[in-house]
């Protein structure tokens, strides 16, 4: 994990592809307490963003059922201690708020407005609360201003098999292991793992599924000047009053013809290209390749051998 950052954001922060991991898998691992989160040289634009969300599209991107505002105020409380303490350069506690460098937010610790969505306004990462019911672990609550292909309006209150009984594999084994995962994680404990997707705009909310336009890279020839690698950093952490697990979720985004230019883009076009070859056709087509993949594979192929 990298330290924070106040610049610019560097290209490939995060670059799950590149052979390190393996897609549709669980591919956890411990996070260490300082890393829980990850904000970097984007922070302020990406907060001004889900500003602009919450004010226009309150009801799309923050959900939660009665009964989970203690958890809320929790989150709030457990984020304003823990922000401050590992990121002093960019937060520091003002009065009875919060506020955040480089940025004109302020965050009130006592307000009106649900403690869930001022949580959220502090970091880059989506917050989602997972309360264990009669069918599992649900989503109870959240904050989700950059979704990557999903609604949050379709799984709020729906519990993990119904969330994920799109995801190719899910079903069966995986999903009986993540419910084991879930309900052993222990107090203090944070793991995370990282997912990758593919696109053709940089928009960071992204609720509609996803799914490459035909005409994508017909301009100039060139899929790799009109698309995006999106990765999501994820990371779990059991709150211990509420016992809720909270799930935050970080959208890195890069301009997969930045690959270029950058000193490992060989490194990492032959990585992505590796793991296009190896998705069966419904993993393809979970994430929108179906028709892209080979020319894209060649792109990044023949990159990788330049």
């Amino acid at each position: 994990m990298k330290a924070a950052e106040t610049g610019p954001a560097a290209p490939f922060r995060h670059t799950p592809y590149d052979g390190s991991k393996k897609p549709f898998t669980i591919g956890l691992e411990p996070v260490a307490t300082e890393h829980w989160f990850d904000p970097d040289g984007n922070l302020a634009r990406h907060l001004a963003r889900k500003a602009e969300l919450i004010a226009s599209r309150r009801d799309v991107v923050f959900r939660a059922e009665p009964g989970t505002e203690a958890a809320q105020e929790e989150t709030l409380r457990l984020l304003a201690s823990h922000l401050p303490a590992t990121h002093p350069d960019l937060y520091g506690l003002t009065g009875p708020g919060l506020s955040v460098t480089g940025s004109t937010v302020t965050v009130a610790l006592e307000a009106d407005e649900p403690a869930l969505l001022r949580a959220s306004r502090l970091v880059q990462d989506d917050l989602v609360l997972m309360r264990k019911g009669a069918d599992g672990y649900r989503i109870a609550a959240a904050s989700l201003c950059f979704p990557s292909s999903w609604s949050l309006a379709e799984k709020v209150s729906r519990p993990m098999s119904v969330i994920h009984e799109n995801v190719p594999g899910y079903a069966g084994r995986m999903g009986q292991t993540v419910d084991r995962i879930f309900d052993n994680l222990r107090d203090g404990q944070i793991i995370g793992r990282y997912n990758w997707s593919i696109y053709d705009d940089d928009d960071l909310h992204h609720p509609e599924a996803k799914q490459l336009t035909p005409q994508v890279g017909t301009v100039d020839g060139s899929l790799l000047a009109a698309l995006f690698v999106r990765v999501e950093r994820q990371t779990l952490r059991r709150l211990p009053a509420s016992g809720d697990i909270l799930f935050t979720i970080k959208i890195h985004q890069d301009p997969l013809m930045l690959l270029a230019t950058h000193p490992e883009g060989r490194q990492l076009a032959a990585g992505l290209a590796a793991q296009l070859r190896a998705m069966e056709p419904a993993q393809l087509a979970y994430k929108g390749l179906t028709g892209h993949r080979d020319r894209l594979a060649s792109d990044l192929e023949s990159l990788a051998a330049s």
